[in-house]
């Protein structure tokens, strides 16, 4: 499917820079590995460019249509200082993240989708991965109960409101963009003590409660920003 594709659908991927320079661009090192694969004559390959397209695909025991975002990475296959011969290979990433360009869902999977943070968190933050009792399905109904926490953390952040594309203040809404990420990537230990244990004092009044908050934080316009998203 992905070598049908019309020629116009396939787009270069420009990758970002890894880092940004603060002080001053210092030179290179030697390459001393592919020096080594050039004296020992091993075969060298190199990468060209990258082309990145899109389209529908359904898995054969699905009822749903995904969304397939192809990467073509152009070899360049090379040995003793001489051109062998041009390759090429396909990536493949199969979401249902239809709202992000097909860059971005390419960077994303490269940085593993955070992955290693939600291994680390399923393991020290919410105590998944810990077996506590003597039977399998205990401790498979005990993970699931436990990653649950996790998972309403992973819903709180992602229901935190974004701005337009073209928002009025531009900083404020790239500021909130900041914001949801952050909430997103934050620990588990860190959005308990943010966002759940926050002392409050109850006061019924007339036909009414109000609840004040006791404390501050630096997370709570967050916090209330996500409330009045509730609230709709």
């Amino acid at each position: 499917m992905a070598e049908d594709l019309p020629k116009k659908a396939w787009k270069p991927l420009h990758r970002p820079p890894r880092y940004e320079v603060r002080t001053e661009p210092r030179a290179r090192p030697a390459n001393v590995k592919e020096q080594v694969v050039e004296r020992r004559e091993f075969d060298n390959i190199r990468l060209v460019r990258e082309d990145v397209a899109e389209f529908d695909y359904r898995p054969a025991a699905c009822r749903k249509t995904y969304r397939m975002v192809a990467l073509k990475k152009y070899l360049e296959v090379r040995k003793d200082q001489g051109r062998l011969f041009d390759d090429y290979r396909y990536f493949f990433y199969l979401t249902n993240d239809r709202d992000s360009s097909a860059s971005e869902i390419v960077y994303s999977a490269n940085d593993r989708c955070d992955q290693e943070n939600l291994l680390a968190q399923l393991k020290a933050g919410v105590r998944s991965l810990y077996a506590p009792v003597d039977g399998l399905v205990s401790n498979w109904a005990y993970m699931v109960m436990t990653a649950l926490a996790w998972n309403l953390k992973a819903w709180w952040a992602l229901s935190l409101p974004e701005p337009a594309s073209n928002p009025p203040k531009a900083g404020r809404g790239e500021q909130q963009r900041d914001e949801k990420r952050r909430v997103l990537r934050m620990e588990f230990k860190t959005f308990l003590n943010a966002m759940m244990r926050l002392p409050v004092q109850i006061v019924n009044t007339g036909r009414r409660l109000v609840y004040r908050i006791l404390a501050w934080n630096p997370w709570l316009n967050v916090f209330f920003r996500l409330t009045d998203r509730l609230k709709c």
